[in-house]
């Protein structure tokens, strides 16, 4: 159960805009909060929270370099979404199969003589 938890925080993070811009942001590269703050009109603070749901969530990890702690993707957090998306996926894919095949079954209504159908 513990993984749908982390499922949960990962994708209510997702629902703020801010947040998935920041991944979009980590999707190029590592950052610093300083570096990840410049777009946004907001204060370094405010962005450090945004991490901090990110990071609680299990999208983002942060590495320990001098006096700078950039910020990364992680890969386990992403991958564990893409992983229930997939299903879900798999899952689409199997009902469209299964219609094809139910409308490949159905014979179409036969003309009658004369019918200008």
């Amino acid at each position: 159960m513990k993984e749908q938890l982390n499922l949960d925080a990962a994708f209510s993070a997702l629902a703020d805009p801010t947040r998935r811009a920041i991944l979009a942001r980590l999707a190029k590269g590592e950052a610093t909060v300083l570096e990840l703050a410049e777009p946004f009109d907001m204060t370094q603070p405010a962005i450090s929270q945004h991490l901090k749901v990110l990071e609680n969530a299990g999208l983002v990890t942060r590495r320990v370099e001098g006096t700078r702690r950039p910020r990364r993707l992680s890969k386990a957090g992403i991958q564990a979404m893409d992983d229930w998306l997939a299903m879900l996926r798999k899952a689409l894919e199997r009902n469209y199969d299964r219609l094809d095949q139910l409308l490949a079954g159905m014979e179409e209504p036969k003309k009658k003589r004369g019918d200008k159908r």
